[in-house]
C-alpha cells in the first residue's frame, strides 16, 4: 500500500509535467494541495467515478480554477473517463482539459471555476439545493423507519484569491447565517498570489472573519499532514448545524527546491532543470506522465464509488415501495423533466391571460406568473437581494429557507453578485429551478455571474424590474440604459422586454422550457396597456417576435418595439396609417429567440424588402442597427437619464407616440427623395 504522500506526489508529477509540456498553466496551486486532496478524494469523498451524474454523490468544487491540473489529475487517478492523453493535451485546442476547469468539457466538472470566488460561491449554492431536496424529500415511513434519499456534502477548495474576492463575504456570511452545515471548505492557506507574498495587501485574521460568520472554523492545519487533513474533513463532516472552514497551512509548490513557497510557481511552468530537482527531491523516479500501478491501483476509487452507488440504489428501491408519488416526482425534479400536461397548461394560462385583458405593470404581471408556476413546479425556488417586494419576486404562497429548510424563497439580502452565482450552483446541483430578482441597474454588480451561467449553458432565470428611464424619480444611478445591450450580446442569453402581462408569460413560459441556457425577463415598474390580439397572434408571441398590428393596406414602414415603447409606438402606427403611411408594428419581446426562428417566417414579419424601419426602445440604441440596417432609424436614449416622475422622464427623452411618427415620417420622406 502506497502512503499518502506518494499518492500525493503523482499529482504533483503531473500538474508540473502537463503545465511543462504545454509550456503554460499553474503548477503551484496543484502541488501545495496535493496532500490535501489525496486525503479527501480518496477516503472522504462519496463519488463514483464511473457514473459522475450519480444524484446522491458528494459535490466537490475547486474554486482556485487556475490550478486545474489538481482537478483533472483527481479525475484520471481516481478512475474517470479522463485519459492520459488528454492530461498530456493540457490546455490544447479542443482537449478535455482546457486552462481552467469547464463544465461540460470532462465527466467530473461540477462547475466551470477560474474567475476567483465565484466557484465558493457555487459551492453554497450547491449546499442550499442539497438541503432544500433533503428537507423534501428525505422521510419516515409508518414504522418509524427514516428514509434518506438525499445526503450528500459539498466539498470546495479556495485559495486567497478566492477570499480576498468581495463576493466570498459575500456568500459566507450568508451560508453561516442558514445554518448550512454539510458544507466544507478547505482554505489553501499558502501565503502568496501573483504579485508575490499577500501579507502586505491581505492580512485578514481569517479564521475570526468566519467564526464571525457563523462558521466552525478548524485551524491551523498542517496542509502537507495527510492525515491531519482527514482528522479536520471528519470532524467537519461531523457538525450538521454549521458550514465548516478548514485552514491549511501549505507550501506553494512544494516539493520545488527553488520555487515552492514562492510566486515563480504561481502561473509559469517550473522549467525543465527544475522538475528534474523536484523529482529528485520528491523521490519521484518514473518519467513524465507515467504513474507506477501500484500507485495507480491504490488511488483508483472505480470499486468503491460503484459499491456506495448500489448502497444507494437499495435505499432507493426501498424508498419506492414506501413513497411511490415521492420517488416518481424526485425522479422527474433530477431528470429535469417538466410536468406531462406542461404544455397544456401553459397554452390554457396564455389564453387566460389574454382574455383578462388586464393592464398592469410586468413585474406584477411576472409575480401572477410565478405564483402559478410554483402550484405546478415545486422545484422552483426564488429569491431577491433585498428588492423582494419591489421586484415581486415573491409570491403569497413563497417559504423561507430561513423559516424552513424546505422552503422555495431566498432572502439574499444585498449580494447580487453572490446571489446570482449561488443560483447558478443551484442549477448545476439540479433538482431546482432557480431564478433571482433585482433593478435591471443592479445586474452591473452580478455582471461575471450572468456571464458564467450563460458560458456554461445552465438554466439560471434572471429577473430584472425597474427596466429604464421609466422608473422616474431615483434618477440616473438606478435607471439602466446600456444594460440591454450587455445582456442581448452575451452569448446564449435570451432577453426578454415583454410588453404587456401575456408577453410576461410567454416569457416565463420560455425561460422554464430553456433547459440548457439561462434567461433574463427585464420587468417595468410602471403600469403597461394590455395589447390586442388574435388567436394567430397569440399562437406567435412565443417565438420572440411577431406583428402584433397590421394595416389594411400593404405597409410602407415597420415599427420596432419592446417593453413599454410597444404602447407608444401601437398608438404611432396607427396614427401613421390613418395619415397614408400604412404602418406595421413589431412586437420583439425576445429578438434572440426570434432570430432562432425559420428564414421564412422572420421574412413574413421583417421581410428585406421593408426598408423603412424604425427601433423603438428606451435604452441604449447601437444594438438595433442590426435589426434596422443602414436604411433606418432608432428612436433610442444614448445618454444618461434624469430624476424625474417616469411619465415625464420618458416624454423628455423622446419617447412618445409623436417623437416615434415624426421618425418614420422622416424615413419616408428620405426614401422619396
Amino acid at each position: 500500500m502506497s502512503s499518502r504522500r506518494e499518492k500525493a506526489n503523482a499529482i504533483r508529477a503531473l500538474a508540473m509535467d502537463a503545465v511543462q509540456q504545454a509550456n503554460s498553466g499553474h503548477p503551484g496551486a496543484p502541488m501545495g494541495m496535493a496532500d490535501i486532496a489525496e486525503a479527501l478524494w480518496t477516503s472522504v469523498l462519496r463519488h463514483n467515478p464511473t457514473n459522475p451524474n450519480w444524484a446522491d454523490r458528494d459535490r466537490f468544487v475547486l474554486s482556485n480554477g487556475h490550478g486545474s491540473m489538481l482537478l483533472y489529475s483527481l479525475l484520471h487517478l481516481t478512475g474517470y473517463d479522463l485519459s492520459m492523453e488528454e492530461l498530456r493535451n493540457f490546455r490544447q485546442l479542443g482537449s478535455k482539459t482546457p486552462g481552467h476547469p469547464e463544465y461540460g468539457y470532462a465527466p467530473g466538472i461540477e462547475t466551470t471555476t477560474g474567475p476567483l470566488g465565484q466557484g465558493l460561491a457555487n459551492a453554497v449554492g450547491m449546499a442550499l439545493a442539497e438541503r432544500v431536496l433533503a428537507s423534501t424529500f428525505n422521510q419516515t415511513d409508518d414504522t418509524g423507519h427514516f428514509h434518506e434519499l438525499v445526503n450528500h456534502h459539498t466539498y470546495v477548495f479556495a485559495g486567497d484569491g478566492c477570499l480576498m474576492e468581495g463576493i466570498s463575504h459575500e456568500v459566507c456570511s450568508l451560508a453561516g447565517n442558514l445554518g448550512l452545515g454539510k458544507l466544507v471548505c478547505v482554505y489553501d492557506d499558502n501565503g502568496i498570489s501573483i504579485d508575490g507574498e499577500v501579507q502586505a495587501w491581505f492580512s485578514d485574521d481569517t479564521p475570526a472573519r468566519f467564526e464571525a460568520y457563523g462558521w466552525q472554523v478548524i485551524a491551523g492545519i498542517d496542509g502537507h499532514d495527510g492525515e491531519a487533513v482527514l482528522e479536520a474533513l471528519n470532524q467537519a463532516r461531523s457538525n450538521l448545524s454549521q458550514p465548516t472552514l478548514i485552514c491549511c497551512r501549505t507550501q506553494i509548490g512544494f516539493g520545488s527546491p527553488n520555487k515552492a513557497g514562492t510566486a515563480g510557481s504561481h502561473g509559469a511552468p517550473l522549467g525543465v532543470e527544475e522538475i528534474k530537482a523536484t523529482r529528485a527531491q520528491l523521490g519521484w523516479a518514473s518519467d513524465p506522465f507515467e504513474i507506477p500501478q501500484t500507485l495507480l491501483a491504490d488511488w483508483n476509487c472505480v470499486e468503491k464509488g460503484q459499491r456506495l452507488e448500489a448502497d444507494w440504489n437499495e435505499r432507493l428501491n426501498a424508498y419506492q415501495q414506501q413513497f411511490p408519488d415521492l420517488a416518481k416526482e424526485y425522479k422527474r425534479r433530477i431528470a429535469g423533466e417538466l410536468p406531462e400536461d406542461w404544455a397544456e397548461q401553459t397554452a390554457s394560462l396564455l389564453e387566460q391571460t389574454q382574455a383578462a385583458a388586464e393592464s398592469t405593470a410586468s413585474r406584477t404581471a411576472s409575480c401572477q406568473v410565478i405564483g402559478w408556476l410554483s402550484a405546478r413546479l415545486p422545484e422552483l425556488i426564488g429569491g431577491s437581494a433585498d428588492l423582494s417586494g419591489s421586484n415581486n419576486t415573491i409570491w403569497p404562497e413563497a417559504i423561507p429557507v430561513s423559516e424552513s429548510p424546505a422552503g422555495n424563497y431566498v432572502y439574499y439580502g444585498v449580494r447580487e453578485f453572490g446571489m446570482t452565482a449561488m443560483a447558478n450552483g443551484m442549477a448545476l446541483h439540479g433538482g431546482l429551478i432557480p431564478f433571482t430578482g433585482t433593478f435591471l441597474m443592479f445586474m452591473e454588480y452580478a455582471r461575471n455571474a450572468v456571464r458564467m451561467s450563460a458560458l456554461m449553458g445552465i438554466r439560471n432565470i434572471h429577473v430584472y424590474s425597474h427596466d429604464s428611464i421609466g422608473q422616474g424619480e431615483d434618477g440616473p444611478t438606478h435607471q439602466p440604459v446600456e444594460q440591454l445591450t450587455n445582456l442581448r450580446t452575451t452569448p446564449g442569453m435570451r432577453v426578454w422586454r415583454p410588453c404587456d402581462g401575456v408577453e410576461t408569460v410567454a416569457a416565463w413560459c420560455s425561460a422554464i422550457e430553456r433547459m440548457s441556457a439561462p434567461s433574463a425577463l427585464v420587468l417595468s415598474r410602471q403600469k403597461l396597456a394590455h395589447q390586442p390580439r388574435s388567436s394567430a397572434q397569440l399562437a406567435e408571441v412565443g417565438r420572440g417576435g411577431y406583428i402584433l398590428f397590421e394595416p389594411d393596406q400593404a405597409p410602407q414602414a415597420v415599427l420596432i418595439a419592446t417593453g413599454s415603447e410597444v404602447e407608444i409606438s401601437h398608438k404611432a402606427a396607427t396614427r401613421l396609417t390613418e395619415q397614408g403611411i400604412p404602418t406595421r408594428l413589431v412586437s420583439l419581446p425576445c429578438a434572440e429567440l426570434f432570430a432562432e426562428q425559420d428564414d421564412s417566417y422572420q421574412q413574413a414579419v421583417l421581410p428585406l424588402s421593408l426598408r423603412c424601419r424604425v427601433a423603438v426602445e428606451a435604452g441604449h440604441g447601437d444594438y438595433w442597427s442590426k435589426w434596422v440596417g443602414l436604411d433606418g432609424s432608432v428612436v433610442s436614449l444614448d445618454t444618461f437619464g434624469e430624476s424625474g416622475p417616469g411619465a415625464e422622464v420618458m416624454a423628455h427623452f423622446g419617447f412618445t407616440d409623436d417623437n416615434v411618427v415624426a421618425a418614420v415620417q422622416e424615413l419616408v420622406s428620405r426614401a422619396g427623395s
